[in-house]
């Protein structure tokens, strides 16, 4: 069974976690829980507030993680401090680096960024975040007009928000089969994936 990390964080934006987290979870299900062990990380406390008051316990503190398979970050204005905690980047590139795809949603580009995943590379993020992008890697190429992108063989960021899901169909679709894909957008009654993707 693959082992699937979604990093939360103190005003980590909702949509850009949960998104993602159903997306998985759900194609999951569908497959009788034999796919995933889906967890929740945390860089410090286990507790964390996210945008809006939401409170959250993650699974795990990300320094009790030796590896994954997959890893989702996510954005929101608390991504600004994860990117200056030099311990969680050194982490998390280690993590990166040993995982089969890393995908990030909004400003969760910024910890790709930091880490050192995005030089002069295409990516996406949320069209309020392109300059402080442009700060953090200035060798980075912005693509504003995408949905999301594919950066290298690894790594895959998405624009705002609800463009998680998207990506994270698309990743389900990539792992394991257009047929799980469709059936997990399906059950989610996510037409824009089932438009794009209609016979």
């Amino acid at each position: 069974m693959k082992q699937l990390g979604i990093l939360i964080f103190d005003e980590v934006e909702v949509l850009d976690f949960a998104g993602p987290f159903e997306v998985f979870s759900v194609a999951n299900q569908l497959s009788n829980y034999q796919l995933l062990q889906i967890h929740t990380l945390s860089i410090e406390e286990q507790k964390i507030h996210a945008k809006n008051g939401l409170q959250l316990v993650a699974d795990q503190r990300l320094e009790q993680v030796a590896r994954l398979d997959y890893l989702v970050l996510p954005g929101g204005d608390g991504s600004k401090f994860v990117i200056q905690n030099q311990l969680a980047v050194e982490k998390l590139q280690n993590l990166i680096q040993h995982a089969r795809w890393t995908m990030s949603v909004c400003s969760g580009a910024r910890i790709l960024g930091k880490a050192g995943f995005l030089d002069k590379k295409p990516y996406c993020t949320h069209r309020e975040v392109f300059g402080s992008m442009q700060e953090i890697v200035p060798t980075g190429i912005p693509q504003p007009s995408q949905r999301y992108v594919q950066s290298d063989a690894r790594i895959w960021t998405s624009a705002g928000v609800s463009a998680g899901i998207d990506l994270a169909l698309d990743l389900t679709k990539l792992t394991f089969g257009e047929d799980l894909a469709l059936k997990t957008a399906t059950y989610m009654e996510y037409l824009p994936y089932l438009e794009k993707h209609a016979s």
